[in-house]
């Protein structure tokens, strides 16, 4: 399953979903510069998880008027690859989790646009992997084993529910809060948290640049 190849509207919706209250504040007070995309943007917590993801996406995209809208899954991550630092970005190129893989829409564009957004931070590219738990030690050494650059507990659940709710672009953009070598529970986890929030909240321009793309002509 995947969402890159759908056309998009004139007034394309964008819908940006995120776990946690924190996620939602950072996106919604943060760098309002650029753009607007070509239609109306809504960001929504959908609850920690991958039931409560499912959910919500479902109730936001079964709204009238909502046919076609964009989805980013957004919020922070736990990077899986050695040399991660907090307030780093991963751009997924897809999201899977046992449900599937959902192809995403114009990785590099998202890219060369919070390149722009959030200049000097490290951004990341690849498979984004799902869990209904927090991983840890071992686990996560499975994970990237597998291939995974970042995993999160909601990404792959909104990606693959937006898609099956329609065709539409998605995407999925999260900002590295703990990595294999600076996990939450050692010292320094604030300070780890303070910088990953300063980066949520410089993502948004990056957002509407990608939304504004997907009017353009598919080469």
């Amino acid at each position: 399953m995947g969402g890159a190849e759908v056309p998009p509207g004139p007034t394309t919706p964008l819908l940006i979903a995120c776990a946690l209250g924190i996620e939602r504040f950072a996106l919604r007070t943060g760098r309002r510069g650029g753009e607007p995309g070509p239609g109306p943007v809504s960001i929504i917590r959908s609850g920690m998880g991958p039931r409560a993801a499912e959910s919500a996406v479902r109730q936001a995209l079964g709204r009238p008027g909502a046919g076609g809208t964009a989805v980013i899954a957004s919020g922070f991550c736990a990077g899986l690859e050695p040399g991660m630092h907090p307030g780093d970005l991963v751009v997924a190129e897809e999201t899977r989790d046992a449900g599937g893989t959902t192809a995403c829409t114009g990785t590099g564009l998202l890219v060369d646009a919070l390149v722009r957004a959030v200049p000097g931070r490290t951004v990341h590219t690849g498979p984004l992997t799902g869990s209904g738990h927090v991983v840890r030690g071992t686990e996560r050494a499975g994970l990237r084993a597998a291939g995974a650059v970042a995993v999160d507990m909601e990404s792959a659940a909104t990606l693959r529910t937006a898609v099956r709710t329609g065709p539409r672009p998605v995407a999925a953009v999260r900002v590295v809060v703990d990595a294999p070598e600076h996990e939450l529970v050692r010292i320094g986890t604030v300070r780890s948290g303070i910088s990953a929030f300063r980066v949520l909240r410089a993502v948004l321009p990056a957002f509407h640049e990608w939304h504004r793309s997907l009017l353009l002509p598919r080469r």
